[in-house]
């Protein structure tokens, strides 16, 4: 349990190392006009607090740095989510009054933005597709052997894919499974769309239109997304300009990282609701063992959509971040109605 004095003297550190990067001496934390300790007291507590494990002395140096005890008892008990600056709440709100057309529009956007305003590697996950329907499929034939499939889905995302005609398959046939897809099928979705096709629609098409099954192939195939795409990243080299990563060998790994979508999309697709800080070892993934990774959810009428994430070094504005990425999310959450509602 530590006194009073001990966790003032412990955030001063934090704040201070947080700020300049520097091991925090006991004289610069007693010129600090919210302290008001002696040198000599604070050098006391300070060793205090390293033999407890909240504090680590680098080298030789008189000064301490924050260990990642240390980390996680200021962000669980000190720290403050002051109000933003006045100029981060202007530029998401000129971000959300523009009139993005599409989901994957605004998500890319969003990890844009993050990186920008913090100077951080922003990982933004989309939406999963059990939250994606077909709105309206089209087929529209270029010549004898091949049409453009146009679907756009209820989050504003349209995909264009040219695809083979079956041979012999007259444009009428093409018009009536299209009509009939999207009579039965509009609203469901996309990650439940093969089993419906096939378990509900397929023997009905049967009675009505040779050769579907090839068709009904080519449809589907233009239905799957890759979850990949829910993956959106930003300021990736963002790394490089932190004190702590001027080694590039050392950074490589996590450069890496963001070249495996896989990787990202399972690491994100297990985040609990709300905000989330993982630091240093609290995270599974080796290549960011020294980082910190704060997490905000942003959700529908109680329903997980997807993740908003900054990566950067252990020496994170946490205060900053966390209230950033919790306005974020609600905003985030408030958009997102206008395609799921």
């Amino acid at each position: 349990m530590l006194s009073e004095r001990q966790k003032l003297i412990l955030s001063a550190i934090v704040d201070d190392y947080i700020r300049s990067a520097e091991p925090v001496g006991s004289r610069t934390i007693s010129k600090r006009g919210d302290v008001g300790f002696s040198p000599a007291t604070i050098r006391n507590d300070m060793s205090d607090l390293e033999e407890l494990g909240y504090l680590e002395q680098p080298h030789t140096s008189a000064g301490r740095i924050p260990s990642q005890k240390g980390y996680r008892y200021y962000v669980d008990h000190l720290i403050k989510r002051g109000h933003l600056p006045a100029a981060d709440l202007d530029m998401m709100k000129l971000f959300f009054a523009e009139k993005l057309q599409e989901m994957e529009q605004m998500i890319q956007h969003v990890a844009v933005v993050l990186s920008g305003m913090t100077n951080y590697t922003s990982i933004v996950l989309g939406p999963e597709l059990l939250t994606t329907t077909l709105k309206h499929l089209q087929i529209v034939p270029l010549n004898e052997s091949s049409a453009v499939a146009i679907i756009v889905t209820n989050t504003g995302h349209v995909e264009n894919k040219i695809i083979t005609i079956p041979e012999g398959m007259p444009v009428h046939e093409i018009e009536r499974i299209v009509n009939m897809l999207n009579s039965r099928l509009s609203g469901v979705p996309l990650f439940h769309f093969k089993t419906r096709l096939y378990n509900e629609i397929s023997t009905e098409m049967g009675r009505y239109v040779s050769k579907y099954e090839e068709l009904i192939r080519i449809i589907e195939s233009v239905l799957q997304s890759d979850e990949d795409d829910r993956i959106f990243v930003s300021g990736s080299t963002n790394m490089l300009t932190q004190p702590e990563f001027k080694d590039v060998d050392k950074v490589k790994g996590i450069l890496d990282l963001f070249d495996e979508s896989h990787t990202l999309v399972r690491m994100f697709s297990g985040a609990s609701p709300g905000i989330q800080v993982k630091i240093g070892a609290e995270n599974s993934l080796e290549a960011i063992n020294n980082c910190s990774l704060i997490t905000a959810s942003y959700s529908i009428d109680g329903q997980l959509l997807g993740t908003i994430g900054l990566l950067g070094p252990t020496r994170m504005e946490y205060g900053k971040v966390i209230s950033l990425l919790d306005h974020l999310s609600k905003d985030m959450a408030v958009v997102l109605a206008r395609w799921y509602r």
